[in-house]
């Protein structure tokens, strides 16, 4: 249980503000929400707020179920998470993010947020390529070499067979 509540916790804040908050302030606000004509646009604009949000939660289940632990570098997982969506790409919730945030972009047609969507993505592939993969070959070894050589950063290839590495 308390698992879940750090999860939660820190999807509300951090997701939450960057995916969420942030490209709606960005906008206007809510009255740029709540004011927002919905048309073709708007209703195309629900899949990668939708597929991003999946995509999202999808991970974090992963990282609670498979992981024993949240996103938070603080309290990452414990063990690696070679699991569901990870099978396939190595930083599905970052792409995840990304979604949502190019989504508000399409939802408010904002040139703006859809810069911020790629200053973030940036940011999260320095972050990954400077201080998450090195922490994550010290910390599992071989095994994450092995998840490493075997499953792309960024694009979805072919399913990790070694699901328990």
């Amino acid at each position: 249980m308390w698992l879940f509540v750090k999860n939660l916790l820190f999807t509300v804040i951090v997701p939450g503000t960057v995916a969420v908050y942030v490209p709606i302030r960005m906008a206007g606000g809510r009255p740029a929400l709540l004011a927002a004509a919905w048309g073709w646009s708007q209703a195309l604009a629900l899949l990668p707020l939708l597929f991003g949000a999946a995509v999202y939660l999808r991970c974090v289940w992963d990282f609670g179920t498979t992981g024993g632990g949240t996103p938070a570098p603080i309290d990452a997982p414990r063990r690696l998470v070679a699991v569901g969506l990870f099978r396939y790409v190595r930083n599905p919730m970052y792409c995840g993010v990304v979604f949502l945030v190019t989504g508000w972009a399409w939802f408010f047609g904002s040139w703006r947020i859809l810069l911020y969507a790629c200053v973030l993505a940036t940011a999260f592939h320095l972050f990954v390529v400077f201080y998450e993969e090195p922490h994550l070959r010290r910390r599992f070894g071989e095994s994450y070499e092995r998840y490493c050589r075997a499953v792309r950063r960024w694009i979805p290839g072919r399913a990790f067979e070694d699901a328990a590495p």
